[in-house]
């Protein structure tokens, strides 16, 4: 089990998984929580989603991001169409895997050469990544989601 707070359908999920570990007073609290929070999460979910829905991504980020950011996407209507890692080891995509689309591409320390490449391949609607990526693609012209910070 993974817990991850990215996207309301995730947070929901590890409230719950996270209260399975407590007695009932938890659960019962944890249910309170996603009701007071849905209707707020539904309403920007509701206002995005009609222009997001069926749009594609693609996501090449450290640590867990290419993993856990996918159900914020996917709760928008975005498929995420690739992702990888630029370290990981065997478990990241051990658990990387179920959490895709069947077909997802996954790639592992790909050069801004070849992420360009994927890119022109799959034609994202969206790339997410790193600083190094950012450029190229705003000047290929592609809508560009910077993950390692919030420039």
């Amino acid at each position: 089990w993974s817990s991850t707070f990215f996207g309301p359908t995730k947070i929901e999920e590890s409230l719950r998984a996270i209260a399975e570990r407590f007695d009932d007073k938890i659960k019962k609290n944890v249910e309170k929580v996603i009701k007071k929070y849905k209707p707020m999460m539904k309403e920007i979910v509701d206002e995005y989603k009609p222009r997001l829905d069926g749009k594609t991504a693609m996501l090449f980020v450290g640590g867990l991001r290419p993993r856990h950011t996918v159900g914020a996407y996917e709760d928008l209507g975005i498929q995420i169409t690739g992702t990888g890692y630029e370290f990981a080891h065997q478990d990241d995509y051990d658990r990387t895997a179920p959490e895709m689309a069947k077909g997802t591409l996954i790639y592992d320390d790909v050069s801004e050469f070849e992420l360009e490449k994927y890119v022109e391949e799959f034609k994202p609607d969206l790339v997410g990544s790193g600083i190094k990526e950012k450029y190229v693609f705003q000047k290929s012209g592609i809508p560009f989601r910077q993950m390692h910070s919030w420039d």
